[in-house]
């Protein structure tokens, strides 16, 4: 990651910025200015027309927008904020042969997860309640009997976590995985159709949500 952008304008390092630093720097200091691992620039919105691979629109509405879709020159736009592509900006930087990946899949993962959250409370069942020690004891046989035939012990590094049982957060974020490469896998399928294909993964992700609604009203009838 080469550049990050906050309230208080850009921070650059084109040899890659050490995030984790970054991360506490923001934290201790509420923004960018002053990180040592970069140079600053107070013009934020300048960096989203920076040369580089990806471009993650993280936080505003509308940054991408028909006074710099001209400018943006990576090939791929990963949309992490909700709408922050207008319409005249998206259907510029598709002419000019850009690659969108949309706010209605990129940022997906907080409905999932709370998707999950209603199911658990209709439920009142934390997940992997009754399967968790079951699991441990299973896992923890296991090693043993590992251990038994090969005359050897069980690596440190990795024994803990096999041990352990599948944790409420082990299962959501397993689930969540599980949706997102499914649906990801969806949407190319749904852009490249020979028969029907979408005008972009836009509107491939719509048909394919469309599509999944019309799917569960049949099944119950409607």
């Amino acid at each position: 990651m080469t550049a990050v952008i906050e309230r208080d304008g850009v921070i650059r390092n084109p040899d890659g910025l050490d995030i984790d630093a970054l991360r506490a720097h923001i934290a201790g200091t509420g923004g960018v200015a002053g990180y040592a691992g970069g140079r600053h620039d107070p013009d934020g919105a300048a960096a989203l027309a920076d040369d580089c691979d990806i471009l993650i629109p993280a936080a505003v509405e509308s940054v991408l927008n028909s006074e710099n879709a001209n400018s943006i020159r990576a090939p791929l736009i990963v949309e992490a904020a909700n709408g922050p592509t207008t319409y005249q900006a998206d259907r510029r930087l598709r002419e000019r042969g850009k690659v969108i990946i949309p706010d209605l899949f990129a940022n997906a993962g907080g409905v999932v997860v709370s998707y999950f959250e209603w199911v658990k409370n209709l439920t009142h069942i934390p997940f992997g309640l009754m399967e968790r020690r079951y699991d441990e004891k299973g896992h923890q046989t296991l090693a043993r009997s590992l251990e038994l035939m090969t005359g050897k012990s069980f690596p440190k590094e990795t024994e803990a976590e096999f041990l352990h049982g599948r944790r409420e957060i082990d299962l959501v974020r397993s689930g969540l995985d599980d949706m997102m490469r499914s649906t990801y896998a969806e949407l190319p399928r749904r852009w490249n159709d020979p028969d029907d294909a979408a005008e972009d993964l836009r509107s491939a992700g719509y048909a394919v949500a469309i599509g999944r609604i019309a799917e569960a009203y049949k099944a119950i009838g409607i």
